[in-house]
């Protein structure tokens, strides 16, 4: 199975990463399309779709945090990397980027 945890959860651990410069294993699986809209800053983009040819680029020590719109394909994506590939390592956010949004933390676009 996966973890979940939400944006304000989440924030605090991406902030001191990004402040220590430290690695941040944030996988945004939307669309191309949505992520250029907005997402969290320094989140890697790896569509849904594409998830099965990518699995091997996510770190299999730390926690990996996946991340889409509201929570629904990012838990997807948990589910499938914990079931088929063994991975322990996976924290979904729940709520999403559109909860990122709301609660005022930074967003990139492009």
């Amino acid at each position: 199975m996966f973890e979940s945890m939400n944006v304000n959860e989440l924030y605090p651990r991406w902030l001191v990463a990004r402040e220590k410069g430290a690695p941040f294993a944030l996988i945004d699986v939307r669309s191309p399309e949505e992520y250029q809209a907005g997402h969290v800053p320094g989140a890697k983009l790896t569509p849904l779709n594409t998830l099965m040819a990518k699995v091997s680029e996510f770190p299999e020590q730390g926690d990996v945090f996946l991340i889409c719109h509201s929570g629904g394909r990012s838990a997807q994506a948990a589910d499938y990397l914990a079931r088929q590939c063994g991975r322990s390592n996976l924290i979904n956010i729940d709520g999403g980027t559109m909860a990122w949004m709301q609660a005022g933390y930074p967003v990139d676009q492009g």
